[in-house]
């Protein structure tokens, strides 16, 4: 049994003169990074391996959840302006010891991707997170995989 949970990156800027790469998490985003993290580090939500969109405000909303959970993070650019098919790529080269990962990404993509698993997700808000439960014992079994929605949180929902 395998753990997937999507992140979609916390509220960015974007100040003048910023390619969308580079674009920085706000200080709302920055909150909610960290309120997010918390909060599902104490509802005992595991993540033993996260790998993130190298965009900045995937990455630093990646560094947030990685300060609270004690990870290393590695990047992929597949995460960054994906397809639901990058998503997959990506899932199929994650290493089978791994149970439960976190990929932290962006709209639309992640929005569609998350649907492709679930019809309970209709958008996805920034920072929220949903986490699925996957039926296999190795990654590369995904797409066959039954896969069931077990939490889907947004910040706004979550009490401070």
């Amino acid at each position: 049994m395998k753990q997937l949970i999507l992140v979609r990156h916390a509220k960015s800027d974007w100040p003048e003169e910023t390619e969308d790469f580079e674009r920085p998490l706000a200080n709302k985003g920055v909150e909610d990074a960290i309120l997010m993290s918390k909060y599902l580090k104490s509802n005992n939500i595991s993540i033993d391996y996260m790998l993130s969109s190298p965009a900045l405000r995937a990455l630093n909303t990646c560094e947030i959840f990685s300060q609270t959970y004690q990870l290393t993070i590695e990047t992929d650019e597949k995460l960054y302006n994906p397809q639901e098919r990058n998503f997959e790529s990506a899932i199929y080269t994650l290493d089978d010891a791994h149970g439960s990962v976190a990929l932290f990404s962006h709209n639309n993509g992640i929005s569609n991707f998350a649907n492709s698993i679930s019809e309970d997700i209709y958008h996805f808000p920034t920072c929220g997170v949903a986490g699925f439960q996957i039926e296999c014992d190795s990654w590369s079994q995904f797409e066959g995989a039954r896969k069931k929605l077990l939490f889907f949180y947004e910040p706004s929902k979550i009490k401070k």
